[in-house]
Parts: structure tokens; sequence; C-alpha cells
């Protein structure tokens, strides 16, 4: 993910801070030195980091910080609320046409942003607000690409017009516009050519679809992992065809994300969505108050809570019955099963913990305390089980353990493990429904070794 260096480094800062019962003038400005290094290493732009500096430190150097009971929780306070200021704010949603009318929205980019992919992800998107989109593939130069966008298109059951790579992409766009008339779609979404970098023509192309069609938002997008030189292009393409937002790419890499904190200050266009992996799913809205948040080591609850609606499929009846039996300690093998499904929907475990408040977990703790291939392995071990194993584990007996482990292609001594940790497991779900003091919900949950509190 992100900003993880940025985001440690953050918390040591404020770690300080807190450790102080007062704080002096020296005290503030000695921290924001760390913090301007620190987002300067993250590759924010230098003259952001020397204007957002300034604000949050003329706002903390005052009388109410500095003598407050919680002083430094206040200036922790003041430096979310600027770096929020500093990300725009307020969401910002993407302007559609009123009642029946067509809404055409131009993606543009630099080849290898992910432009082709992220044109679908948005369609995917709309789509779950009962928007009817066409995609357009109007790319005509790069191999493959139009066969990229029918695949993508396919999979996100999303229609997508094309008509190969001998026409111009301006006739193409019209000509979808017509179909699309036709066919009642309320939006269009071109899929233009990508260059390795701005040119002549790429601009020219992008400016002639603009004059014969009414393109009502024009979305560019750049790749996270790039930094500052996405910031570049951002100013590039505005300046030359004029953009209304910006999708920030491949926002999930090992990346310093100095791009999110510097496009809104430095060209001043809102950024609309990030892609957050390689699945068409993986597309989040972007919230500026809740990227400051995670920026922050704060965690990202309401984003955790938005991936769970849009994409547990459990029903309250279900979810009430599961959440009893947890609590009796009753949670058997099926549950398990269930539970697995549902996290695997959300990101997986990594994905969910690195959105909790308090964690302080850097992507690489995370990698080595929720092991993946484990978690795979105990998956195939409850696969193995019957319906009557699952449902009743006392039943497990050597040789059943023995045909299970076969079935895994697994040791048995792994099996035996596992539904140790297990029924470890259901007794501290017990403890925790009863309101005794254990090791919480997840305690020793199979597949975390033991080493997180689950």
């Amino acid at each position: 993910m992100a900003f993880e260096s940025l985001t440690d480094k953050l918390q040591n800062v404020f770690k300080n801070l807190r450790s102080k019962g007062r704080l002096t003038e020296e005290d503030v400005k000695t921290a924001l030195k760390e913090v301007k290094m620190a987002l300067l290493e993250a590759d924010v732009n230098f003259k952001v980091v020397k204007q957002f500096v300034k604000a949050v430190e003329e706002r903390a150097i005052g009388q109410d910080v500095m003598n407050g009971l919680n002083p430094g929780q206040m200036v922790i306070k003041i430096v979310n609320e600027e770096m929020t200021a500093l990300m725009g704010s307020e969401t910002t949603e993407i302007s559609f046409q009123p009642g029946k009318s067509i809404t055409v929205i131009m993606m543009a980019g630099l080849q290898g942003a992910g432009k082709t992919t992220a044109t679908a992800k948005l369609a995917g998107k709309l789509k779950l607000k009962g928007k009817k989109s066409l995609l357009v593939a109007c790319d005509v130069y790069r191999p493959a690409a139009v066969e990229q966008l029918k695949i993508n298109g396919e999979k996100q059951g999303v229609e997508v017009f094309e008509m190969g790579t001998d026409h111009k992409p301006v006739y193409i766009a019209k000509e979808a516009l017509k179909y699309a008339e036709k066919n009642a779609f309320n939006v269009v979404i071109l899929d233009t050519a990508g260059r390795l970098h701005v040119d002549e023509d790429m601009m020219q192309e992008l400016m002639d679809i603009k004059n014969e069609l009414t393109v009502h938002q024009t979305l560019l997008v750049v790749d996270a992992m790039t930094g500052q030189d996405a910031v570049n292009v951002a100013k590039e393409f505005d300046e030359k065809v004029g953009i209304d937002g910006v999708i920030l790419s491949k926002m999930d890499g090992d990346t310093r994300g100095g791009a999110a904190l510097s496009i809104k200050a430095v060209i001043g266009k809102p950024i609309l969505y990030v892609g957050m992996g390689e699945k068409l799913s993986d597309m989040e809205q972007f919230y500026p108050d809740r990227m400051a948040s995670r920026i922050l080591g704060m965690g990202d609850v309401l984003s955790l809570i938005d991936k769970a609606q849009a994409n547990l499929d459990l029903d309250e009846d279900k979810s009430r019955e599961m959440a009893g039996r947890m609590k009796k300690g009753k949670f058997d093998f099926e549950d398990y099963l269930e539970s697995m499904k549902q996290m695997r929907k959300m990101g997986g475990l990594s994905s969910i913990l690195s959105m909790l408040p308090g964690m302080g977990i850097k992507g690489a703790d995370l990698e080595s305390m929720v092991d993946e291939k484990q978690l795979k392995h105990m998956e195939a071990i409850v696969l193995s089980m019957t319906v009557e194993e699952r449902r009743n584990p006392k039943v497990l007996n050597p040789k059943r353990k023995h045909r299970i482990a076969k079935g895994a292609g697994v040791d048995i001594a792994v099996v035996n493990r596992f539904i140790k940790q297990f029924e470890q497991s259901q007794k501290l779900m017990k403890q925790f429904g009863g309101g005794k003091k254990g090791r919480g919900l997840m305690g020793g949950f199979p597949g975390m070794g033991g080493r997180f509190p689950f």
C-alpha cells in the first residue's frame, strides 16, 4: 500500500509529541521539520510541502494548542485537517447530464498508466450506481488495446463499441454516440490512445474529439508510482486539453504516494478514484478525509464498511445467526469456510487489517503475520471434510484425520495443529461473547500463527 514509509515516519513524530505533557514552540517546530522531511521523501511537491507546513505551524503555535489539555493530540488533529484540505476537503463526484441525456466521458493518459483497465473499472462502478454505460474503443494504435477493452467490458457486464483499427478515433466516437442514442445508453466512455510521453499528436487527437463531440468530463489516468512525474503529466494535460478530474492507478503498489498529496494543490483538479489492485473491482472512490486518516495511521473504518456492504452477500438473519454461534463458541468449520469466502471478497485479511485504526502495521509486517499460503492450506483441509465433520468436529478421529490430510495434500501434523487451533479459537470466542477478558475475537485464529490477536 502507498504511504507505508510516510505513515511510519509520521507516527514516530506524533508519538514524540504525545509523550510531552506540554508543548513549547520549539517542540512544534522540531516536529514539523520531521514532517517536512517525511513528505519530501514521499515525493510530495516541494511548494506544496512548504505551504502545508506553514499552515500547520500557524495553527499549531497558538495559545489554545500550546496550553491545551492534550496539546500533542491537538497538533495531530491540525495535521489531519490540513492534509485533508490539501487533497480537496470534499469528495468530488462525476457530473452527469440530467434526465435521459447522454454523459460523454473521455479517458486520457500516457501508455502504461493503466488507462484501459481504469476505463473498464469506472464502467463497473457506474453500473453499480444504475448507469448504463457504453465503452468505446478509440485506441487504434496500441496492439490488442481493442481486444483488452472487449475482454474487460465482458467481465464487467458492460457493452463495448468498436470498429477495429482502420478508422480515426473521432469517427469511431461519433458513431458510438449515435449507437448509444439508439440503444438507450446514458453514459459513453471513450478509451483514447496513450503515448509513451506527452506529444502534440496525442493532444491534437484529444482536441479533435472535443471539437467534434460534446465531452462532458475529461478524466486523466495517471500512475501513482511515478510520483512527481504524475503531477507534471497532469499539469501538461490540463494546460493543453483541459481535464475535469484525475484517476490515480496503482495506489496499491510500493510507491511513495506523493502524487495523491500534490495533484489537487498543483493543478486544482480533484482526484475522483484510486486504483487499489489488479482486479476490475479494485477501484475506490477518493475521499480526502479517509485518505488523510490512512496516511496518519488512523485507519479507515468507513471505507471498510463500504467495502463490506458492496461485497458481502450475507443477509441480516444469517449474520445474526453466525454472530450468535460465535458468542456461544459454536462457530464450526462451515462458518469458517463462509468467513474465508467473505474475507476474500473484501480483498483478504491483510487488506482488512490495514484499514483498522491503531494497527500501526506496515505492509511487510502484515505479509509476515498473515500467511496467505497457510490460509489456503487450512481451507483445503476444511474442504476435504464431510459436511458432518465440518458441523460436528467431535467426530474427527485419527482415521478421519488421516483421510482429510491426504485429501488436502498436507501432513497429518498440520491437520492436528489446525484442529487444535480452531478449538482454542472457539473457546476464545465464547469468552469474548460472555464478556470475559480474552485475547480478542480473533485470538490464535488458524493461519495467523498465533502472532496476532484475531
